[in-house]
Parts: C-alpha cells; structure tokens; sequence
C-alpha cells in the first residue's frame, strides 16, 4: 500500500525535477512541455522507500516511462543517478533518485514480473483521519506466476541505451523500457495500461 500525502507541497514538484534531468538522456529526445500522462506505485516491503513509475511525454513526443524512487537518505554510491531533491511538507528532504540505479526499485519491478504482482494500492486520508481508497492512474501486471521463487537483489548497475536501461541484477537482467512501444526481449514481463494505452514498461531474463 501506497499512502498519498494529498495536502502536502513538493518543492520542486516531480515534473519540474524531469525536466531539469532529462536533457541528455540518450532516451528522452526534447523536453519542452513535458507534462504527466499516468503514474503507478510499487511497494517497498520495508517501507522506507518510495517507488513510482511516471509516465510523460513533451508535446507530440514519444511517451517516456521514468521510474523514480525517493528516499529519506542518500542512497551510497548512486550520487551519479540522482535526479534532485524535494522539500516535502509533510516527510522533509526526499531524495529523488532514476529507480533503474535503485536495488529497491530493481527487487519490486523484478517481483512484480516473476509472481504476476500488480501495483500498490493508494490510500489518502480525509481531514477527519479516514483513509480512502484512490484508482491509480495507471495499471500494471506481471507476467509471471504467484509462488515463483524470487532471487535477492543486492548491488546494480545499470546503462542507458537509446529507447531502454538495461539493469544488471546478478544472476537476471531487467530491461526497463524508456520509449514506450520499445520491444522487449524477456523472460517476463511488466505490463501496463495508461488512459490512452498500454503496453510493455519492464522485462526481465535470465543473463546468458
């Protein structure tokens, strides 16, 4: 379960950090107008880490699936991935980072792909202290089968390629799909539905 901090302010808020990070992206192509098409949640079993995966596309663009995780603390030795900071209102300093260099993200998307997992659940609460329940705005199912046996993720590195991110995971590679409609060769896969789409966001296979 994701819970959303609806009165909260962001400072900068997500689409302002993007478009500071993007230019340069071999993925990202022009970045004027970017606006937020959909978003989907992942949990964190611990529950220390935020993990999104954000939608986007500038102008008549191609629409660019960004994964992002926000942490309390500066996550060691990715200061190279790291998209910016945030002011929450509500959580203080958040670390943004490109959730393809984040374990954390790596270890949910790979789960959600090997078990058929789906996206968190968001609840947001009322000014009287009731949780409600929110529809995400974007969907996602793996490929996979509840029970599938789920290796432990550790360290990651990933490269960007022209329309993906291909993370190394230890024993599996996990593609992460930056230009929508890109095909993937996988194992299993992630599988989304936005407003006005849907499609293949993640893969995952085993390293040859």
């Amino acid at each position: 379960m994701a819970f959303l901090f609806t009165r909260a302010s962001v400072v900068p808020g997500k689409i302002e950090l993007l478009a500071g990070w993007l230019p340069g992206r071999p993925w990202a192509g022009a970045t004027a107008g970017l606006a937020k098409v959909g978003s989907y949640r992942l949990d964190d079993p611990a529950g220390e880490v935020g993990i999104e995966g954000l939608l986007v596309r500038a102008g008549d663009g191609p629409l660019l699936h960004v994964p992002l995780t926000y942490r309390g603390t500066p996550l060691d030795g990715a200061d190279a991935h790291l998209v910016g900071t945030t002011e929450h209102s509500a959580l203080g300093t958040r670390w943004v980072y490109d959730g393809c260099a984040d374990p954390v993200f790596a270890s949910a998307v790979v789960r959600a792909m090997l078990t058929g997992g789906r996206q968190a659940a968001l609840e947001w609460e009322d000014e009287e202290g009731v949780r409600h329940e929110r529809q995400p705005t974007t969907t996602v199912t793996g490929s996979g089968d509840p029970g599938t046996e789920v290796p432990q993720i550790g360290a990651v590195t990933c490269a960007d390629q022209e329309d993906s991110t291909l993370v190394h995971t230890g024993h599996l590679d996990l593609v992460v799909v930056r230009r929508v409609g890109t095909p993937v060769t996988a194992d299993e896969t992630l599988n989304g539905r936005w407003p006005d789409g849907d499609g293949v966001l993640a893969g995952v296979r085993a390293r040859g």
